[in-house]
């Protein structure tokens, strides 16, 4: 039986059984400390099969050569999963360390056959095949109940997230974060 290697990235307090959990913060949990802003990472290429970054990359000032680093560690045909404010979440702008916003066009400059990669994907020296999830998600408090139907309606079809995005929608309903999955 082949288990498959896992690493969760940026884990903080979110410890993953079965994962290997690393942070820049000495946590307890915590497998590995270092920081992420530090590349190359301590691993050798291809040397995972799936790889969770959740809200990570939004702290960093250039996100771009970790995200072109967890590419070489990550095997062919593993997975990504980065969860990241949305930029119409109120939580870019709560949170001090924040330093990028996202779209949920963000990520096709560095997926194959995306219209922004086709236009401007020679900038990067990396690529992933293609976006397995890509979905945005809405604050499910209770008094914001309408969220629950926005987030399952804007989440059909890539079309309707794009129409979200560029209307007035996005300012109206703001999102709270993005979920891309991507395979190498």
């Amino acid at each position: 039986m082949d288990i498959k290697k896992k690493l969760n990235i940026g884990c903080g307090r979110d410890v993953k059984t079965g994962w290997l959990n690393l942070d820049s913060a000495a946590l307890p949990g915590v497998d590995v400390v270092y920081d992420i802003a530090k590349l190359p990472l301590p691993f050798p290429d291809e040397e995972f099969d799936e790889i969770l970054a959740q809200d990570v990359l939004e702290h960093m000032n250039d996100y771009m050569p970790a995200l072109r680093d967890l590419h070489r560690i990550l095997k062919k045909d593993g997975t990504i999963t980065i969860r990241l404010p949305h930029f119409t979440s109120k939580n870019n702008f709560i949170d001090p360390t924040h330093r990028r916003l996202f779209s949920v066009n963000t990520f096709d400059f560095f997926v194959k056959n995306t219209k922004f990669h086709k236009e401007r994907g020679y900038y990067f020296d990396f690529a992933f095949e293609r976006i397995a999830l890509l979905r945005l998600t809405f604050d499910k408090n209770l008094r914001l109940f309408y969220n629950r139907p926005l987030e399952w309606f804007f989440n059909l079809s890539p079309h309707l997230q794009s129409f979200y995005e560029s209307t007035g929608l996005s300012r109206a309903f703001p999102a709270e974060n993005i979920v891309i999955t991507l395979v190498k």
